[in-house]
């Protein structure tokens, strides 16, 4: 079985998989920490400086939303710089498939 009929078994696509899980899960991270730190540091601070209502917890907050997709923009756009996509050559294609025939 070739490697173009079953894309499930192609590494640059499960590579790719991979990548693209850990890119989403290290964003969904990033947004949590930032929305997290805004919450529970605008707390603390009206809570220590003694403000009657949570004044500095909803600017925080509002700040941190423009924050964090200025920081999922700049991460993505740090992982589309680094796929980096080889031609293929034909010698590489027929070596591959030689592995795969020896696996087999």
């Amino acid at each position: 079985m070739s490697q173009a009929s079953d894309p499930s078994k192609n590494p640059t696509r499960q590579v790719f998989g991979i990548r693209t899980a850990v890119l989403g899960g290290e964003i969904g991270c990033l947004t949590l920490m930032i929305v997290l730190g805004a919450v529970f540091g605008g707390l603390w601070l009206d809570r220590t400086l003694g403000t009657e209502k949570p004044i500095i917890t909803i600017i925080l907050v509002l700040i941190s939303a423009p924050l964090a997709l200025t920081l999922t923009y700049w991460r993505a756009m740090q992982a589309v710089k680094d796929i980096q996509v080889k031609p293929s050559t034909e010698a590489e294609a027929d070596s591959i498939e030689k592995e795969d025939e020896t696996v087999e």
